[in-house]
C-alpha cells in the first residue's frame, strides 16, 4: 500500500534540454603548425579505414564512468535519417515532450525497427527520462529495484547488512535464502551464477545498446585477524625486513592498515594465500575472457571483425596474481628512481619528464672516470632521439627472466659504486615475481587471441606505481595494432594528471595504443589515514571539487590529444578512454567536450561505464542514443558473492542523492506502466552497440 500511495502521488516529469551549438573554427595554418609540433614529438601512423577501434571494447571496476560523444547520429524512421546531435528541440513545451516520448516508446517497444535498421534515440542530457532509463526492464524488475533502494536508504539495515544476510541464511536454509537474494539484492546487482546463466542478461543488455565488462565476483569472507596475518606475511621478504638508506615508509607494510578492506566499500580485495591460489585466479580471469568472447560471437554484425567484434572487456587485479611484497618493492624502486633523478637534475616527476639525454648522464658521471659498471648502466638505459625514457630496461621485466635484484641498480655519483634501489630478493621470491608476470602475460595473450580487452584495476597508492609500470609495459608489448590492455587512473589523487600525461607521452614515443579508464577512486579514507599515521604526504586531493577538476582536466587533455591526431590525419584511436563515473556532471562534461572538438561515437575513442544495478538512468539512455556504453557485470554463486553484495549496499548508502533520483524515476515509470496497462511489459530492443 505504501508503494501504491507513493505511486499515486508521483508525477511523471521529463525535462527538456537542447544541445548547445558551439562554433569550431581554426585556421589551416594553426592546424599545420599543431601537426608539425605533434610529429616532432612522436611518429605519425595511419591505419586502414576498416581497422577496429582501440577502445570499442574497453571498465574496476565498479567505478564511475562518464563520457559521451556528440556527433552525427541518426534516428531511423523508415528511410528518413534524423540528426540527433541536437538532443531535444528547445521549442517544445513540456506536455508535447511527454507525449512525444511516450508515443516513441510505445512504437519502439511494440514495433521495433526492422533488421538492419538499429534504433537510435535522442539523448536527454539531464537524464530525467524514465522511459529511456528503464525500457530494458520488466515491471517486476523495476519494483525489485525500488525495494532494494528503499533498503539502501536505511542506515541501520545497511550497517548490519552482512550480519543480517548470514542470519537469514541460517534461519531460512540455503534454498529459501537463495530465493530471497534473487528477489532482492542478488537479482538486482549480480547477473547470474555462472557463464551460462548470465547469457540472457548479456543478450538483453546488448539489445538495448549496452556492452558487458565481466567480473567473477566471488570473494573470501575472512576475518580482520586473518586478513592482517596474510597481508603481513606476504608483504615481508622471507629474508626479513631490511630498510636500506633512503627507503620510503609508504612502501612497507604496516599492521594497522594490513586489512586493505579498511574504509573501502567499492573495491574488491585479494589477500595472498599461496601460489596455487594465484593460479586459480588466473584461470578465473581467463574464463571471464572466454565468457565475454562467447557472448560477442552471438551478436549480429554486418561485418565480423574478430571473435568479440572489439567490444568485450574483462577487469582484473594484479594483487590477485602474485605476492604483494613484490609490488611494494617495485613501487619503491620507481619512487626512489624519481628521487635519484631529482637529486641529479632537479625537478620532480617521472624520468621522462626531465628531457635528459644519455650525453647528459655521461657528463654527470664524468668525474668517475672509465668505470665499467657505469658504462654498463648507461648501455641499458632506455632512450630515444628525444631523451631518456627509463633508467632501467623495463621491457626485460615482462619479456625475460630478469633478476630484480640485479636490474634496479644505479651508480653512486660520488663513488661510482652500484647502489641497489631494491633489497636483495631471495631466489624463491624472484621466482614468484616471474610467476606473477607469466600469469599476466598468459591472461593478456588470451585476451588478444579472443579479441577481448583487459582493464587492469587501480589499487592503493603503495601498489600503484608498480601496477601502472607493469601495465604500461603490457601495453607496449600487446597494444601494437589496437588497445588490448587498459590502465586505470584514480582522479582523486593529486598526481593523476601528471601520470596520465607522462604515460600518453610514452605511448606516443614508443608507438603503442594507449588505453585508460578514468575513475574517481575507491580508497580515499584509507589512503588519508595511512599517510597521516605513517608520516608521508597525503596523496589525495583535498576536496570533492578538486577531484572533479582533476577528472575533467585529465579527460580534457586526452580529448585534446585525440583531436590533434584527427587534425593531423593520424589514427585518433591510438588513445582510447573509458569515462567510468556515476556522476552526471562528469558525463555531461564529456559529452559537451566531445561535441565541441568534433569527436563522435563512431570514432570509437570514448566510452562510458557504470555498475550493474546502479545509474541505469545514465547508462541506458547513452547506449540507446548511440554512445559506447558499458555495464560492469558481476557474477558468481549466491552464497559466495555476499561480500560483494554487502559492498554494493554500503556504496548505495553513500550516494543517497543519486538513489533519491533513481527512486523518483523508478516510481514514475512504474506508475506510467500501471496507468497504461503495461504491467506485463516485455522488453524488446533493436539497438546495436557501437
Amino acid at each position: 500500500m505504501a508503494l501504491l500511495r507513493s505511486l499515486s502521488s508521483q508525477r511523471t516529469a521529463i525535462s527538456l534540454v537542447y544541445g548547445r551549438n558551439s562554433s569550431k573554427s581554426s585556421s589551416s595554418a594553426a592546424v599545420v603548425a599543431a601537426c608539425r609540433s605533434y610529429h616532432q614529438c612522436g611518429r605519425r601512423s595511419t591505419t586502414a579505414a576498416g581497422e577496429e577501434s582501440s577502445l570499442s571494447s574497453s571498465s574496476d571496476h565498479h567505478h564511475h564512468p562518464a563520457s559521451g560523444i556528440n556527433g552525427a547520429r541518426f534516428l531511423h524512421s523508415g528511410n528518413r535519417p534524423l540528426q540527433a546531435s541536437t538532443l531535444v528541440q528547445p521549442d517544445l513545451v513540456a506536455g508535447e515532450a511527454v507525449k512525444r516520448t511516450a508515443k516513441q516508446d510505445s512504437s519502439q517497444s511494440q514495433n521495433p525497427s526492422p533488421a538492419g535498421s538499429p534504433q537510435r534515440d535522442p539523448l536527454d542530457v539531464t537524464f530525467n527520462d524514465p522511459i529511456a532509463a528503464f525500457k530494458s526492464k520488466t515491471t517486476g524488475e523495476l519494483m525489485r529495484a525500488y525495494l532494494v533502494y528503499m533498503i539502501c536508504s536505511s542506515e541501520k539495515l545497511v550497517e548490519h547488512n552482512m550480519t543480517l544476510m548470514k542470519w537469514s541464511k541460517n534461519v531460512l536454509g540455503q534454498r529459501l535464502f537463495t530465493a530471497l537474494m534473487k528477489a532482492t539484492f542478488y537479482g538486482h546487482f549480480v547477473a547470474g551464477e555462472d557463464q551460462i546463466k548470465i547469457i540472457p542478461t548479456l543478450e538483453r543488455l546488448r539489445s538495448f545498446g549496452v556492452k558487458p565488462i565481466l567480473d567473477y565476483s566471488v570473494e573470501e569472507d575472512i576475518s580482520q585477524e586473518e586478513a592482517e596475518k596474510r597481508e603481513v606475511e606476504s608483504s615481508v621478504s622471507s629474508a626479513g625486513e631490511h630498510k636500506e638508506e633512503g627507503s620510503m615508509p609508504q612502501y612497507h607494510v604496516d599492521k594497522s592498515f594490513a586489512d586493505r578492506r579498511y574504509k573501502v566499500s567499492s573495491a574488491r580485495t585479494y589477500f595472498y594465500l599461496n601460489e596455487a591460489t594465484c593460479e586459480r585466479n588466473m584461470e578465473i580471469f581467463i574464463k571471464c575472457l572466454e565468457a565475454v568472447s562467447d557472448d560477442d560471437r552471438k551478436a549480429p554484425r554486418a561485418v565480423a571483425t574478430g571473435a568479440t567484434f572489439g567490444t568485450g572487456i574483462t577487469a582484473i587485479k594484479l594483487t590477485a596474481l602474485g605476492r604483494p611484497q613484490l609490488l611494494l618493492q617495485l613501487s619503491e624502486v620507481i619512487m626512489r628512481t624519481r628521487k635519484y633523478m631529482e637529486d641529479m637534475v632537479g625537478g620532480q616527476g617521472n624520468v621522462l619528464t626531465h628531457h635528459k639525454t644519455i650525453k647528459d648522464l655521461e657528463k654527470y658521471y664524468a668525474t668517475l672516470g672509465d668505470n665499467k659498471d657505469v658504462k654498463e648502466f648507461l648501455n641499458n638505459v632506455t632512450s630515444d632521439k628525444e631523451g631518456i625514457l627509463h633508467l632501467f630496461p623495463w621491457s626485460g621485466i615482462v619479456d625475460e627472466d630478469s633478476q630484480l635484484s640485479d636490474t634496479f641498480r644505479v651508480p653512486d655519483p660520488q663513488t661510482g659504486q652500484m647502489r641497489r634501489l631494491i633489497s636483495q630478493i631471495p631466489p624463491k621470491e624472484e621466482e614468484m615475481f616471474r610467476n606473477m608476470i607469466r600469469r599476466l602475460n598468459t591472461i593478456v595473450k588470451a585476451a588478444a587471441d579472443l579479441d577481448v580487452r583487459i582493464m587492469v584495476d587501480a589499487e592503493q597508492t603503495y601498489f600503484q606505481p608498480a601496477i601502472s609500470r607493469i601495465t604500461l609495459e603490457m601495453m607496449r608489448k600487446y597494444n601494437k595494432d589496437k588497445a588490448i590492455v587498459f590502465n586505470t587512473y584514480q582522479c582523486y589523487l593529486r598526481e593523476t594528471f601528471r601520470e596520465v600525461n607522462t604515460d600518453l607521452e610514452q605511448a606516443k614515443r614508443q608507438n603503442f595504443y594507449f588505453g585508460a579508464k578514468l575513475v574517481r577512486g575507491a580508497y580515499m579514507d584509507q589512503e588519508r589515514d595511512r599517510a597521516k599515521s605513517l608520516g608521508y604526504p597525503d596523496p589525495v586531493n583535498p576536496t570533492f571539487e578538486a577531484t572533479t577538476d582533476m577528472y575533467h582536466k585529465t579527460l580534457a587533455e586526452c580529448l585534446r590529444r585525440i583531436k590533434l591526431m584527427k587534425d593531423c590525419d593520424d589514427d585518433a584511436r591510438k588513445i582510447g578512454i573509458m569515462v567510468a563515473s556515476h556522476n552526471e556532471d562528469t558525463v555531461r562534461f564529456a559529452i559537451q567536450q566531445m561535441k565541441e572538438i568534433g569527436i563522435s561515437p563512431e570514432d570509437k575513442v570514448i566510452c562510458f561505464g557504470q555498475l550493474l544495478g546502479m545509474c541505469d538512468y545514465i547508462t541506458f539512455p547513452l547506449g540507446q542514443a548511440g554512445y559506447s556504453a558499458y555495464k560492469y557485470i558481476p557474477y558468481g554463486p549466491v552464497e559466495e558473492v555476499l561480500p560483494y553484495l554487502s559492498r554494493r549496499a554500503q556504496e548505495n548508502k553513500g550516494v543517497l542523492k543519486k538513489i533519491k533520483k533513481e527512486k523518483r524515476l523508478l516510481l514514475s515509470e512504474i506508475r506510467r506502466r500501471l496507468l497504461r496497462g503495461q504491467l506485463f511489459y516485455k522488453p524488446k530492443g533493436n539497438y546495436v552497440p557501437i
